[in-house]
């Protein structure tokens, strides 16, 4: 079974990208950030017609988030986090998919930081734990995937100076994320690559991209019973040279079935 994540970064004006790298990859659980559509405006035949069913969580503009399933209807559990005091941002979905619990999230990117942005961040990252640690007491089987707007350390960027005002790194963001871990989640790239990092995203200024001036903020957090059914773990680097990409590309796990 492959579960991958990816910030489409407009799904409407990158679907034909969506569809191509659904049939060259086919995954089997897709969760998708930064729609930038409302849910009734979701390019649902043309996700259909690649042979998926979506479970969309929309908003006009901003933000949204969707899960798709290959051949099967995700049975939503919920959306939007516990207690969410502005449940407008549409950022938190979560459904049952293939025999797994699947949370798919965008977590507010912070910037400017200090300021009400970043703090919303931090606010949005402690209903996100609390919600994360229930979610891993129950025994489920679980993936938490998405754009996580947090490079987890210096090793996960190529030049920690130069984004050191950012809101992906400052102190608060890491040590939110490594309270996360540290509930007994395991970070599959990490698993996968713990000594090189994998860049998941590279921004679209100063030719990064070819550079490989990248960093690691889409993450797939995985329960107990799931990590130990991780066969591998990587990053589809070739969606992200396609034209006119996301500055994300698509990461995923392999787990044995």
């Amino acid at each position: 079974m492959r579960i991958a994540t990816f910030n489409i970064n407009g799904v409407r004006n990158r679907i034909k990208i969506l569809t191509a790298w659904l049939a060259e990859t086919q995954p089997d659980i897709v969760c998708l950030q930064e729609l930038k559509c409302q849910t009734a405006d979701f390019p649902r035949e043309a996700v259909e017609e690649a042979g998926y069913e979506a479970l969309v969580h929309g908003q006009k503009s901003w933000n949204g988030v969707a899960i798709l399933a290959k051949g099967s209807q995700p049975l939503e559990i919920r959306r939007g986090l516990p207690d969410d005091p502005d449940p407008t941002q549409s950022r938190y979905l979560e459904a049952a998919v293939h025999g797994m619990l699947i949370g798919c999230l965008y977590l507010p990117n912070g910037n400017p930081q200090p300021g009400p942005k970043f703090d919303y961040k931090l606010e949005w990252f402690e209903r996100f734990n609390a919600h994360a640690a229930a979610l891993l007491k129950s025994k489920h089987p679980v993936v938490l995937a998405g754009d996580y707007n947090v490079v987890p350390t210096d090793a996960d960027i190529y030049s920690p100076m130069s984004w050191k005002k950012d809101a992906l790194l400052q102190p608060g963001s890491r040590e939110a994320y490594q309270r996360l871990l540290k509930q007994g989640w395991t970070d599959a790239l990490y698993k996968q690559s713990p000594d090189k990092p994998i860049f998941t995203f590279w921004d679209y200024f100063r030719n990064h991209f070819d550079r490989d001036a990248g960093l690691r903020i889409d993450h797939l957090l995985m329960s107990p019973t799931v990590s130990k059914k991780m066969v591998s773990a990587g990053v589809d680097r070739f969606v992200r040279a396609l034209e006119k990409p996301s500055d994300h590309a698509p990461t995923w796990i392999e787990l044995k079935d």
